[in-house]
């Protein structure tokens, strides 16, 4: 059952099959993403690899012509790293060919399946077709290759790729090669290949794990006629264990057996006992087809808890695939009640959740999680505080270990949006401490160090300018790196803190986050009508339209409304509201709107704050439009695990969380008549379903009138936490 370059393949039965993997993995687009088989959450996606990934590049893309293995991997989007990986290769012919370029072989979409819970593919070989399979759970996962009849059986097992070919500004491979050495043992009587691999691709952005490890145990259903080793190119036939940088092993079997070579597959960041484990609990006794249905059972019960009513196929499949890339990340890190924890290098009891992409995820994608998942959430939350204990600090992008990747410490407006919402299930005190850690301790040699995006790891950078923040009021140019989009992040930060300490009881702590989260106002020249860089004197630096001084991945229009914790401040700064929505075409109408990147996301909804609502439901049916189809080019822009899919979501039901911790979200346009959502409570777990409709809704009727909630009519342009909590039915009616 797939989708294959927006074909639609079967008549659908159940959400699952509406879920198209490819969506985002074409070069056009950088959509970031992959045909990941396993558990919603996995610890580990497999998939198949056309290419040697790296920090930079996905390990599939789909304009690639040829398969080089069926990857364990924990990559979890283009710009952070793979770590702890290993790759199963099926190959005939005489030759033992080893590595990736050599043995790849070609495939063609056409013979392509693929869906959440299996990926099936045949690769053309000079004997003829090689049909590999591979399904999954969250950590093990089965393998089968059927290969052509009398054709050599052999299988290559890559367990490290440290390939200095690879190497440029974003990935060095110089002081991995020195270090690190993966480990392979191959095991004639037990019929299995186990090893580690050592490697993390985000190493130079992050501290030292001298005992990290991916352990894997990879299990073959028949005996084994043939073995070795490899390193480099250098083949080592007879040779059960070895040690390198580039580095695996191979087996062989019977030729003249028509039955499938099956190798179960498992992973653990533990041990390889753990690996062991965790095959027997996920895997155990299951063939392909029971592991495929209860992995696609896992996928039927989350992706149900939202549904659409529409004819439009490729509408379907887009919504649905939104939903299936929500719950990708953050992935579980624990392995049954224990888990490895790369903050401290050790070994725990209790719950871990790793590669948070929280700069882009605390928009939409854990707002979305706290309506559907209050639960799950607060584990997520859990895993955050457990990395508080063991580093010292709430992480701000874990792979797996500390990185300085993106700015500020969103973990704060997550903790405090799932604390507002009543989600209480993890040490709140212990959360509050954390989080004011974040506000008031800035980072170690604050006022020496620069911290440039991507720089090589000196210490954790937390909030970076931070000495400079609480004195000066701002962020200045000349001392800290990015300093424009820090302090108006900070500012955002500290009022969700700010909630929190309210709602604890903690009035100083509340009143100079306040203070604090009026910060934006000093980065905003008004002469110029933009937030601009200043340097430590006050002096300040103009820049034009694209210049990307003092800023995060975008230009000044891109931070030029980027104030959602006081967006009627920010309005008043700017003149009031006439001025304010005469900034905001201009924004739009120039083309200096950015759906691809995260920082102008909530821009469209402020036409709501400004007293000309119509304008954001015209943007929002444009934007829905033109920036997802359902092709494998279909993201204009990295989904950013998760955030790119949320913004759909929530603009397509017709709200939208401008402000975390708040409680509040902004009304928009739904964009289709009927959308139901499963909320469930935070205080018993119940679920309700939540029916939004749009009433009159045509290619005409884009615009709302009304809306009432369970027949009472809203009147502004916000609706509550509380509301959507209660509510069975939201209309809005549509009119030309």
């Amino acid at each position: 059952m797939m989708c294959v370059a927006g074909t639609w393949a079967k008549n659908n039965v159940s959400p699952v099959d509406y879920v198209n993997v490819h969506m985002g993995t074409a070069f056009k687009g950088e959509g970031g993403t992959a045909p990941f088989v396993g558990e919603p959450h996995a610890m580990t996606n497999f998939l198949p690899q056309t290419r040697e990934n790296k920090m930079g590049s996905m390990a599939y893309i789909y304009d690639d012509k040829s398969i080089m293995g069926f990857m364990a991997s924990h990559q979890p989007t283009i710009w952070m790293g793979d770590y702890g990986y290993m790759s199963l290769m099926p190959q005939t012919g005489a030759e033992v060919r080893v590595l990736p370029k050599d043995r790849a072989l070609p495939y063609d979409h056409k013979r392509e399946q693929a869906s959440p819970y299996s990926y099936k593919v045949d690769l053309q070989t000079a004997e003829g077709l090689i049909h590999a399979e591979m399904t999954a759970a969250s950590r093990a996962a089965i393998m089968t290759f059927t290969f052509p009849r009398k054709a050599q059986q052999r299988v290559i097992l890559q367990g490290i790729n440290l390939n200095p070919e690879l190497g440029d500004w974003a990935n060095d491979y110089g002081l991995r090669m020195k270090k690190l050495r993966g480990w392979v043992k191959v095991d004639v009587e037990k019929g299995e290949i186990v090893g580690y691999n050592p490697d993390r691709q985000s190493a130079q952005i992050g501290p030292e794990t001298p005992n990290f490890k991916g352990y894997f145990v990879v299990r073959f259903n028949r005996p084994i006629t043939g073995f070795g080793t490899w390193n480099g190119k250098e083949v080592f036939r007879d040779k059960a264990e070895l040690s390198g940088t580039r580095m695996g092993a191979f087996v062989e079997f019977d030729s003249n057996s028509k039955t499938p070579v099956i190798a179960q597959v498992s992973t653990s960041f533990i041990s390889l006992d753990q690996a062991r484990e965790n095959l027997e609990k996920e895997v155990g006794t299951k063939d392909f087809k029971a592991l495929a249905q209860s992995t696609r059972a896992a996928w039927e019960e989350v992706l149900g808890k939202m549904s659409v009513e529409t004819t439009n196929v490729d509408d379907k499949i887009i919504f649905y695939t939104a939903l299936y890339h929500n719950y990708l990340f953050p992935r579980e890190f624990s392995e049954y009640g224990h888990y490895y924890s790369a903050m401290d290098d050790k070994v725990h009891e209790g719950i871990s959740y790793n590669d948070f992409s929280l700069w882009d995820t605390f928009r939409a994608t854990h707002p979305l999680l706290t309506l559907l998942e209050p639960k799950k959430t607060g584990d997520m939350i859990t895993g955050l505080l457990n990395m508080y204990k063991e580093g010292g600090w709430l992480p701000m992008w874990p792979n797996p270990s500390y990185t300085n990747i993106m700015i500020a410490t969103h973990a704060d407006a997550v903790i405090a949006d799932a604390y507002m919402k009543g989600i209480r299930n993890y040490d709140v005190n212990l959360a509050y401490e954390a989080m004011r850690k974040d506000a008031m301790t800035p980072p170690d040699a604050d006022t020496q160090r620069r911290y440039g995006d991507r720089d090589r790891w000196t210490a954790y950078e937390a909030r970076a300018g931070a000495s400079f923040y609480h004195t000066i009021g701002y962020v200045p140019d000349d001392r800290t790196a990015e300093s424009v989009s820090r302090t108006l992040e900070y500012a955002l930060d500290d009022w969700c803190i700010a909630q929190v300490a309210r709602d604890m009881g903690k009035m100083d702590d509340y009143n100079a986050l306040m203070r604090w989260s009026q910060n934006y106002r000093n980065q905003y020249n008004k002469e110029k009508g933009f937030m601009l860089p200043r340097k430590y004197d006050g002096t300040w630096i103009d820049i034009n339209d694209h210049d990307r001084h003092g800023l995060t991945e975008g230009s000044k229009w891109t931070y030029l409304f980027c104030v959602m914790q006081d967006v009627p401040g920010m309005i008043e700064m700017m003149g009031g509201n006439e001025a304010f929505a005469r900034k905001l075409d201009q924004n739009f109408a120039g083309g200096h709107y950015k759906h691809d990147n995260e920082p102008g996301h909530h821009y469209i909804y402020l036409y709501g704050y400004c007293g000309q609502p119509r304008k954001a439901q015209e943007l929002i049916r444009k934007h829905v439009r033109d920036n997802y189809r359902n092709a494998p080019d279909g993201f204009n822009g990295n989904d950013d695990c998760g955030q790119m899919s949320a913004w759909y979501l929530f603009s397509v039901m017709g709200f939208y969380p401008v402000t975390p911790a708040s409680n509040v979200f902004a009304l928009g346009a739904p964009q289709f008549s009927k959308v139901s959502i499963n909320i469930t409570s935070p205080a018993d777990y119940s679920t309700h379903t939540l029916t939004i409709e749009a009433k009159g809704l045509s290619e005409v009727n884009k615009y709302v009138s009304e809306v009432t909630v369970d027949g009472v009519k809203l009147t502004g342009n916000l609706i509550t936490y509380d509301q959507l909590l209660k509510a069975k039915n939201i209309t809005f009616t549509m009119v030309p």
